[in-house]
């Protein structure tokens, strides 16, 4: 049947961050498990600091522990795919209730970061930095 059985529901949300893309699915009922591309979170992510900010937008909403997560994450590095799957586990949770709306905005969850890497500059070495000035 796939991921799910018939019991379960399944919410989905999309994240972005640099150039990470996540795809994420908040399953319920769960046990607060989250998978990030195949492997539990604490594997995935070198820094619990990544762990912890994955369970903000279950904290802010008080939906702790009665999810299970699924993401898949592509590009990027370790720091940009938290947020992305972040950002995609607020979205997901506001389609299972969009009265949580209020508490995910007020906890700053629903807003992408729109930084993005500026690009390489012609006639110059970088994005910012400049050749060296010569007068003769």
């Amino acid at each position: 049947m796939g991921l799910l059985s018939r019991a379960e529901r399944a919410f989905y949300g999309t994240g972005r961050r640099k150039t990470s893309s996540a795809r994420v699915w908040v399953v319920q009922p769960g046990t607060g498990k989250i998978t990030v591309n195949g492997v539990t979170a604490d594997k995935y992510f070198p820094s619990k600091r990544h762990v912890l900010l994955l369970q903000r937008p279950f904290e802010a909403t008080g939906t702790l522990g009665k999810f299970d997560v699924i993401a898949k994450v592509t590009g990027g590095g370790k720091s940009a795919h938290a947020d992305a799957v972040k950002l995609g586990i607020a979205r997901a949770l506001l389609e299972y209730d969009p009265t949580l709306k209020s508490a995910l905005s007020q906890a700053g969850l629903l807003t992408r970061d729109p930084r993005e890497k500026e690009r390489k500059k012609y006639g110059q070495p970088g994005r910012r930095k400049q050749y060296q000035y010569h007068k003769r």
